[in-house]
């Protein structure tokens, strides 16, 4: 864009001179010996130099310099999501209907009905996490019979966190499900008084059952899952988004799921920096598949672009619990320590580091029993780096055990979309330190934040900060007292500095500062100033990976690099996009819902029933409270 009081010094080689200089910018560096700056100078991927004002990095303009005026916006270190399930998210973007961010179960009915005349036969329709009945205006689920209203031939699939799953008559029909379909363990198909199954999914307390009717539907092929992953990290980038720890997941098999980001990192794609971790995916084969890739890769093959970072975040499925807390807490088998305990000693001996999702204390627990009886044999930690994730009810003197052993925790704002249902179940004063981030902080611990995306909760960084900032749900409730709050620079600490450290980066990334990858993202709105209520609505205008413009918007739009157009035609992200922004149609379609919330309201009241609150009621329906 052109830029008035610079001119290229036309005696400067291309050897010499920058290749992007951001100018006139508040940057925020994350670097405590230089914590701010005007300008930014990049060369070969990396931060050149930092200036105090427009025209001291002048010197560094040539002739092929590209210079960007920020126009005083706010510009911090590229956003790093220490567990997000980037893979797997990118081989399915496209074909997903995206509710994440809608204000309205008026409008996301509304997407789903035109949806429904766009899907071609054979298709199905699937809504797949990042939003929950407390975003919208009328405080409650869709029902069976309003997908079936909206879409009477099209199979949805329609995920509610890791809780419950609602299916269109359409959907039990392609999923095959009939009154013999026997309920899987952990999970239950519910039926109506004819023993029929009713379209309502109840994971019990374990998603499997979810997650394996999900896999019932078509997926793309590898031309196609390629053009997605490119489109799911524009998005991400969209936000600010430069790196991410990819948690693997269920149904996310190696090498066979990893070959699409690993295609686009040898041809030079990715616009996102991945570590990626691997998971067994069959229980009674873990070890085998342990052995297996121990014996095969290593932890650190690839490059700056795609690495492999360890194992997890399940190493035996016998240790892992549930984060279900619309259930009471699943109790884990007897003895399953000797297996896990094998596990850990096989990565130990081949110097991997790992990750462990852990929900609650009991679990976290009996995994430090472990690690203290072979850190009494001088095994534990070896040489790689390892860490909880979640933790959300874990104890002091756990924490005091997790930092004795040199371990870290990565925390997800997995109850800003469950922290009702948690405060319901186990009240205030257990949900006042769920997860108590403070505690883990004042013991030194790494600390490093995310999203557990896609299908827990919502991709946006932004309202993951939100929750480490507020304490507050999606919807609205307060969790925490201001003891468990951080300041608004340690949080974003949390998703910059803290993700670089689980993977070994911190001298490369997190902050902005000479030497160090050219990673930053212009921000929309001023996170330092805004109010607690607007930090969910900042996106990135600008985003800058490597010194290469990966996302671009308002006054900078054409500045990204190109993607080819999103496929299929018919493909929800084609005509919805992603996350739902804010702005005036979103704003429409909340005060339409409320309006109707409150005549709904009335209508009920007339009709005698006693139980109708007052105005801003909640409706949410008593069948669809799990």
């Amino acid at each position: 864009m052109p830029v008035a009081g610079i001119r290229p010094a036309p005696e400067l080689h291309d050897g010499s001179a920058a290749d992007l200089v951001l100018r006139n910018a508040k940057v925020f560096t994350g670097d405590p010996a230089r914590p701010g700056a005007r300008a930014v100078a990049v060369k070969d991927g990396r931060v050149l130099a930092l200036g105090d004002d427009d025209h001291e990095l002048a010197g560094l303009v040539g002739p092929g310099t590209r210079v960007v005026d920020a126009l005083g916006r706010r510009v911090v270190p590229g956003l790093n999501d220490s567990h997000l399930h980037v893979i797997r998210g990118g081989l399915n973007y496209v074909l997903e209907l995206r509710w994440d961010g809608v204000r309205s179960l008026r409008r996301a009915l509304a997407m789903l009905r035109e949806q429904a005349g766009r899907t071609p036969r054979g298709q199905w329709i699937r809504v797949v996490g990042g939003w929950t009945a407390e975003q919208f205006a009328e405080r409650r689920m869709p029902t069976v019979a309003e997908l079936n209203a909206a879409a009477p031939d099209t199979p949805v699939f329609v995920l509610h966190l890791y809780q419950s799953a609602l299916m269109n008559r359409a959907a039990v029909r392609a999923a095959g499900y009939t009154r013999d379909t026997p309920d899987p363990a952990g999970g239950q198909i519910v039926r109506g008084r004819d023993g029929e199954p009713t379209g309502v999914l109840l994971a019990a307390p374990g998603a499997l059952l979810l997650y394996s009717t999900l896999a019932k539907a078509p997926v793309l092929d590898e031309a196609a899952r390629r053009t997605s992953t490119r489109h799911f990290l524009r998005e991400l980038n969209r936000f600010g988004l430069t790196s991410a720890l990819d948690a693997a997941g269920g149904f996310q098999n190696f090498p066979g799921n990893y070959e699409t980001v690993v295609d686009l990192a040898r041809s030079g794609e990715l616009s996102l920096r991945i570590a990626y971790y691997l998971f067994p995916q069959t229980a009674g084969q873990e070890l085998a598949d342990l052995g297996r890739w121990t014996g095969t890769v290593r932890p650190g093959d690839g490059d700056e672009w795609l690495r492999l970072a360890g194992a997890g975040e399940n190493l035996t499925w016998a240790a892992a619990d549930f984060e279900n807390f619309a259930e009471p807490r699943p109790a884990l088998a007897e003895g399953y320590e000797a297996e896990f305990e094998q596990a850990v000693r096989l990565l130990l001996e081949h110097g991997w580091g790992f990750r462990l999702h852990a929900t609650y204390d009991e679990t976290i627990r009996r995994d430090l029993a472990v690690f203290e009886k072979l850190a009494a044999e001088g095994l534990f930690p070896g040489g790689g780096r390892w860490l909880f994730d979640h933790a959300e009810t874990v104890s002091d003197r756990s924490l005091d055990r997790i930092a004795a052993l040199g371990g870290a925790v990565s925390v997800q704002n997995r109850m800003s979309f469950q922290g009702t249902v948690f405060l319901d179940r186990y009240g205030t004063e257990a949900a006042s330190r769920t997860p108590p981030v403070r505690a883990m902080l004042e013991r030194g611990l790494t600390v490093a934040a995310g999203t557990d995306a896609t299908r827990v909760s919502s991709y946006n960084p932004w309202v993951a900060l939100h929750w480490l900032v507020t304490g507050r749900t999606v919807g609205g409730t307060a969790l925490y007292p201001a003891a468990n709050l951080l300041g608004r620079e340690e949080a974003l600490g949390l998703y910059t500095r803290g993700g670089a450290r689980l993977t070994g980066e911190e001298h490369v990334k997190g902050v902005l500062r000479e030497g160090y990858y050219a990673d930053l993202a212009v921000l929309s709105e001023d996170y330092f100033t805004v109010p607690d209520a607007a930090i969910p609505d900042i996106e990135s205008v600008l985003t800058v990976v490597g010194g290469r413009i990966v996302h671009a918007d308002a006054e900078y739009a054409g500045l990204e690099e190109v993607l080819p157009p999103v496929a299929p035609e018919w493909s929800p992200v084609a005509r919805f996009g992603g996350y739902a922004g804010g702005g005036a149609r979103q704003a429409e379609a909340m005060a339409e819902a409320v309006a109707e919330s409150e005549r709904h309201r009335r209508w009920r009241a007339a009709r005698g029933d006693a139980a109708v609150p007052g105005p801003a009621p909640d409706l949410v329906d008593p069948c669809f409270a799990h």
